[in-house]
């Protein structure tokens, strides 16, 4: 569908809106909205509340319980009443601000706004979180911080909200409110690809790494509860049999200087089979250290701690100087006639996946991954041959896949690139809606935005 202009246009008076359609009006913030004076006293109101930019309010998830709030911690927060205007003049930059459909609480950095004019509410979260706001707001932002910029309480109270008659901010919001979902359910369909897509690598990795490319091979107990049966000419054997288990080297404010100062990696600069070589740090090795903890083409790194338990990455550079500090394992293999870290790459994706370094059987990682824990679990090993057929076969298999996935991550982009060009587009009256509103509920796709 190709939209119209409106018959006529004026001058907004605000350099980054433009012309706006004649019988449009400008306001000020202050017109438009009160500011709420509601905070918890002794009674705490509905669910905390949160901001996301691709949403607006909602109720905020924990994905750990225990950073919830008590009752007696929440004393002083601001009060969300629903239909208000909440915003996070610390978070302007990133559309953190809508109109709430739930009542809540949110943290004393927020403001809550009551709409005072005769204005539609969702026309409203539609204007004040389009893409064209957001860069208005991003002009008056200041600080020293990218993540801390704010809005000054006068530069809010004076920015403008671009207001078309009631009728026409009811017909842009029904517009929007359809073709927003439309395009959400799209971008939700990419995404559940997306899961179904890395699960299925998951399974290819779980497969190869545990039962071998050859469907007839004959199996046998391996004798390890979370592994199960493994082909019967496999070994399962302690990690430390087949692989020397070295922890890094620890930092302290001493070996931030000397005479010999080596780059080292950290647990940030060790991602799933990526290894960043840029910025890093330096440390002092000297020579018995240098032989200690240098990193050889080959090594897998391991990370030792924390929610990063078991993330791993081969170091494949041949000619870098490079060391790690304590937070990261080096796995070496003992014999390398006989073991491949391309293979054992992918056993410790399996069994971080799998839930094998999680402590005393609950969902809590365990706090540290000493070595001689690393050298005591039990993994499979196949011989050689079949270690290097097994990495190639994954590599490819995961190559596929990840292609998949970088195919719906793009189609996600445009996908909300096509959002947030129509809500700015249909807010700003860049386009005329009007005639289409009628006719957008007897069509199953999006709108496109095309200008006639």
């Amino acid at each position: 569908m190709s939209f119209l202009p409106y018959a006529e246009y004026k001058d907004s008076g605000v350099a980054w809106l433009g012309a706006v359609p004649a019988c449009w009006e400008v306001h000020r913030f202050r017109h438009v909205f009160r500011e709420s004076g509601e905070k918890i006293d002794d009674t705490v109101v509905g669910p905390m509340l949160s901001v996301s930019g691709y949403r607006g309010i909602e109720v905020k998830e924990y994905d750990d319980e225990n950073r919830r709030r008590l009752d007696e911690e929440l004393v002083g927060y601001r009060i969300v009443r629903p239909g208000q205007l909440v915003v996070n003049t610390m978070w302007l930059n990133y559309a953190g601000l809508g109109v709430s459909e739930h009542e809540g609480h949110v943290s004393p950095a927020y403001r809550a706004y009551w709409i005072e004019r005769d204005v539609d509410r969702r026309f409203v979260h539609h204007l004040m979180r389009s893409s064209i706001y957001v860069q208005g707001y991003t002009r008056l932002l200041t600080g020293i911080r990218p993540n801390s910029l704010q809005m000054s309480r006068d530069d809010l109270m004076d920015f403008p909200v671009l207001l078309p008659p009631r009728a026409e901010q009811e017909a842009i919001a029904g517009f929007l409110d359809r073709e927003v979902g439309k395009i959400d359910g799209l971008v939700a369909e990419q995404e559940r690809l997306i899961a179904l897509l890395k699960e299925k690598r998951q399974a290819v990795i779980s497969h190869a790494v545990t039962k071998g490319l050859n469907p007839n091979a004959p199996l046998k107990d391996s004798g390890i509860e979370w592994l199960g049966q493994i082909p019967e000419h496999w070994a399962a054997c302690p990690v430390g049999l087949r692989y020397e288990v070295q922890l890094g080297r620890m930092l302290n404010a001493e070996r931030a200087s000397g005479e010999n100062l080596r780059p080292y990696l950290r647990v940030a600069d060790v991602q799933w089979d990526v290894i960043n070589t840029e910025d890093l740090p330096l440390m002092d090795f000297p020579p018995d250290a240098q032989d200690l903890y240098r990193l050889a083409a080959g090594d897998l790194i391991v990370n030792e701690g924390g929610s990063y338990v078991g993330r791993s990455a081969i170091w494949r550079d041949t000619e870098m100087e490079c060391y790690y500090q304590k937070a990261l394992h080096r796995l070496r293999a003992r014999n390398q006639t006989d073991d491949t870290t391309e293979f054992l790459l992918f056993v410790m994706e399996f069994a971080t996946n799998f839930g094998v370094f999680v402590a005393g059987g609950n969902q809590t990682t365990i706090d540290h991954l000493t070595a001689d824990q690393l050298r005591s679990y039990r993994f499979p090993f196949p011989p050689i041959e079949e270690q290097l057929a097994i990495a190639d076969f994954v590599r490819q298999e995961s190559g596929k896949i990840r292609e998949l996935i970088a195919e719906a991550q793009s189609a996600i982009t445009l996908l909300q690139e096509r959002r947030a060009a129509l809500i700015s587009a249909a807010v700003t009256g860049k386009i005329d809606v009007r005639a289409a509103d009628a006719a957008d509920s007897a069509r199953s796709g999006p709108a496109e935005l095309e200008t006639a």
